[in-house]
């Protein structure tokens, strides 16, 4: 055991949880502790001392009696063996944090009763996967905040570039970095316990069927990626396995429902591809279909005035489709209450709906 965690030192990747109680992982502590390189970070008292409230709400402790409780439990319990040790290689930092159980206790207490016990412990049997990781990045952030799956897969191909950094949320030392290896490090840092699955190749034809089914089949798809080949195909692959399917697009709030688990045959997109044929043929003529095709999946005729004029200017003086981050974050977190609610066996319908901020506060004489 101990041969396998050395060779995870070097990961820069995976975390390593280590247990004091175990004389394997102690020793694996006692030598990362004993490394000038390698910051230590324990704050378990601070740790305690919330667990000792969420287990005594009833009573309000001042400072010094909140003190004493926690003295009197390290009486009990040797503060370098109570709880785990977590590993972070990116950050060269071990952190001291409270056992898993009582870790996920403190973390989402103030998530009841806006999620029941009953929900938050069904959320943490789901498996989700997230295609494309700029809206995606918020999705995967805001479903880890409040501990929505048990799995997460994520997929992307890509790097993080300087023009990213107006949507997602990270560091220009991060640049060049895979926007996968970026969410999961990220994650880790909320969450050390919460498994996140990394296919930083994107999605292709060989890893699809790993991605929707390798484990145990995804419960929930959330697909943001700009490829309109692996658009259809995902879904394609979602409706065959009974998956519910949701996309957010950053224009006028868009969220979009595809109940692929209630409804086996419903077409892709909301039957918007129909008029150009069966969906096999459209994929074997892509190339030349694609332009009319993107405008009937993003329905042009519902499109911001801007995001239209965006949308004229692709090819001539920007290069992709503009987003802000005010929507991503604002359709991460939409994203992330839906897929909350479709998991939690909520009555949420196929469909598309818009929650577009720049009608609300607008003067009577004003478009």
């Amino acid at each position: 055991m101990i041969a396998q965690k050395e060779l995870d030192l070097e990961s820069q990747l995976e975390v390593l949880i280590l247990d004091p109680l175990n004389n394997h992982d102690l020793k694996i502590i006692e030598k990362l502790k004993q490394d000038d390189k390698i910051q230590v970070f324990d704050e378990i008292k601070s740790q305690v001392a919330e667990l000792t409230k969420l287990q005594n709400p009833s009573i309000r402790y001042s400072s010094s009696q909140l003190d004493e409780e926690v003295n009197r439990f390290f009486e009990e319990h040797v503060p370098e063996t109570y709880g785990v040790w977590v590993y972070y290689p990116w950050r060269k930092t071990i952190a001291h944090l409270l056992p898993e159980e009582d870790f996920v206790a403190v973390r989402t207490i103030r998530n009841k009763y806006k999620i029941t016990q009953e929900e938050q412990d069904q959320l943490a049997t789901k498996r989700i996967g997230i295609i494309g990781l700029s809206v995606g990045q918020s999705v995967a952030i805001s479903l880890a905040m409040e501990r929505s799956f048990g799995e997460l897969r994520i997929a992307d191909f890509d790097t993080l570039e300087l023009g990213n950094m107006n949507r997602l949320r990270t560091s220009v030392l991060n640049i060049g970095v895979p926007k996968t290896t970026l969410v999961k490090r990220e994650i880790a840092e909320i969450d050390p316990f919460l498994k996140v699955t990394v296919y930083e190749e994107g999605i292709t034809d060989e890893n699809l069927d790993d991605f929707f089914s390798k484990g145990g089949d995804l419960d929930l798809l959330i697909e943001e990626c700009d490829s309109l080949a692996v658009k259809i195909k995902a879904r394609i692959k979602a409706r065959a396995l009974g998956i519910p399917v949701l996309m957010d697009t950053s224009d006028r709030g868009m969220v979009d429902v595809e109940r692929f688990d209630l409804e086996s045959d419903r077409p892709v997109f909301h039957g918007k591809l129909s008029e150009y044929g069966e969906e096999g043929d459209i994929l074997n003529n892509l190339e030349k279909l694609a332009p009319t095709i993107l405008m009937s999946v993003l329905d042009f005729k519902n499109i911001s005035e801007r995001g239209k004029a965006s949308i004229a200017e692709m090819g001539k003086t920007i290069t992709n489709w503009p987003q802000l981050g005010t929507s991503v974050i604002m359709g991460g977190a939409m994203c992330a209450h839906f897929a909350r609610n479709i998991l939690n066996g909520f009555d949420i319908r196929s469909g598309r709906e818009y929650v577009d901020l720049d009608k609300f506060f607008r003067k009577a004489d004003e478009s």
